[in-house]
């Protein structure tokens, strides 16, 4: 299990994030349509995990279908852009999904799911969300399993340009999120993600460190994520 991608919620369209982010420096691309759900994104891909700006295109869709990141994006964005959540990767979906349910969780089930890239590509993956409302408690991480190989993804996406030698020298190295209880918090994800608690509030993944601080008020949520150059 390892980092795959963090999500930020936004009213902007992607070619305007694209370009706000050519702007500071970094090589981000408009990655496509979830027609399915009504949704389009702006990814920007770094060494270990990638951005995700998830926006609505079709609203008339995206009211209506039952999706939890959809149903997230839609309540989050009433009070604005900001960080939403992180997705995890998985190796074998199926089996995850009946570890996490003998633990006493209720699931979405695997979902199937596509992204229509901007070249008209069709991308397919497989996704998982642990049953819970929309509010603002914290909401739990997803999860995700892609159709290809790591390997073969990757190789991918440095032939069409989305992951090239800049973004390769970046790595997303935390993701902190503000709660009301960092300790609890902290506690229930590692009986959902089967690790270890950390000395600070934290939990240590193969690629990434999930971090929980206390805040002062207002939603618990995905609060910062933190991206270095890598050596």
């Amino acid at each position: 299990m390892k980092l795959d991608h963090v999500v930020y919620f936004t009213n902007k369209e992607p070619l305007k994030i694209v370009v706000e982010q050519q702007v500071s420096g970094r090589h981000a691309v408009v990655g496509g349509r979830h027609e399915q759900w009504g949704t389009y994104n702006a990814l920007l891909y770094t060494k270990n995990a990638y951005i995700e700006w998830l926006s609505v295109e079709k609203m008339e869709i995206a009211q209506q279908v039952d999706h939890p990141l959809t149903k997230l994006l839609l309540h989050d964005l009433e009070q604005g852009d900001g960080w939403g959540t992180i997705c995890l990767s998985v190796d074998d979906i199926e089996k995850f999904n009946g570890e996490v349910e003998n633990k006493g969780f209720r699931t979405s089930g695997v979902l199937d799911a596509e992204r229509r890239t901007a070249n008209g590509q069709l991308r397919k993956w497989k996704m998982l969300f642990v049953d819970q409302s929309v509010s603002n408690e914290l909401p739990y991480p997803f999860f995700i399993e892609w159709e290809e190989t790591e390997e073969t993804r990757l190789e991918k996406l440095r032939k069409d340009g989305t992951l090239n030698l800049g973004n390769e020298q970046l790595e997303v190295t935390e993701c902190v999120f503000s709660v009301d209880d960092p300790l609890s918090a902290t506690a229930e994800w590692a009986i959902l993600l089967s690790q270890k608690v950390g000395n600070a509030d934290d939990i240590a993944l193969p690629n990434v460190v999930l971090k929980f601080v206390e805040h002062d008020g207002g939603k618990n949520r995905l609060m910062d994520v933190v991206i270095g150059q890598t050596d």
